[in-house]
């Protein structure tokens, strides 16, 4: 009494096709297979990639203060104060 038949099954099956249409539910499924064909490559070319060396850090940008990178400008803040 608690499992489900084939009938069961068969009228969920109809009920689903009836409310999202053939159509969409190809759609659907072309498009979870297209991801998993994609996810499937990103991680083939994980396991290829070389590591890329790090970028060697100048010694005078460690030093405090020696940045020359533009300051912010300031602009006019407003507080709500409502």
């Amino acid at each position: 009494m608690g499992g489900l038949s084939i009938w069961h099954w068969m009228i969920v099956l109809a009920a689903i096709i009836i409310v999202f249409g053939a159509g969409k539910i190809g759609n659907i499924m072309g498009e979870v297979g297209t991801g998993i064909k994609n996810f499937k490559q990103n991680i083939g070319e994980d396991g290829k990639k070389q590591p890329q060396p790090q970028p060697q850090q100048d010694a005078s940008m460690s030093e405090s203060g020696s940045l020359n990178a533009p300051l912010p400008e300031h602009s006019k803040t407003t507080i709500n104060q409502g």
